[in-house]
């Protein structure tokens, strides 16, 4: 049975990693640059890593809010996720892979069910998803 999408966001890139990212709705706009350390000039722009960690820590964090909600906990506002998102060469040689790890501050809830609500919103996250289970991806040439 195929997903049934409840919202879809579009973006195009020009330029590779020095360049610009659009969504088609013209909410989002940024000037990508390519760090010093991939051999760029580093710049001002964001990276595609950069705008990974953010995707993936606030959804993580709506994940979590979900959860804490079906469970009746109450989850403080000064509640943080911060993603680390690296980037390197594969051990096939064939390309680059990420390294990804997420760092999960749940102010005012014990050690022991925060961490059983980061587990259950580790199942709930569509990046966790991705992360652990890799997507089907429908390419196209235009």
């Amino acid at each position: 049975m195929a997903m049934t999408i409840l919202y879809r966001a579009e973006a195009t890139s020009s330029g590779g990693r020095t360049g610009v990212s659009k969504s088609s709705d013209g909410r989002l706009s940024v000037t990508l640059d390519t760090v010093r350390e991939l051999g760029g000039a580093g710049g001002d722009g964001t990276n595609p890593e950069q705008l990974f960690a953010a995707g993936y820590s606030a959804c993580f964090l709506g994940a979590l809010k979900y959860v804490a909600g079906q469970q009746k906990v109450k989850i403080d506002e000064a509640t943080t996720v911060t993603a680390s998102v690296g980037i390197g060469p594969r051990e096939d040689g064939k390309g680059f892979g990420l390294d990804i790890a997420l760092s999960v501050a749940i102010p005012g809830v014990d050690r022991e069910s925060a961490e059983a609500l980061v587990a259950e919103a580790d199942i709930v996250c569509p990046y966790s998803h991705l992360a652990h289970n890799g997507a089907k991806v429908a390419l196209s040439v235009a």
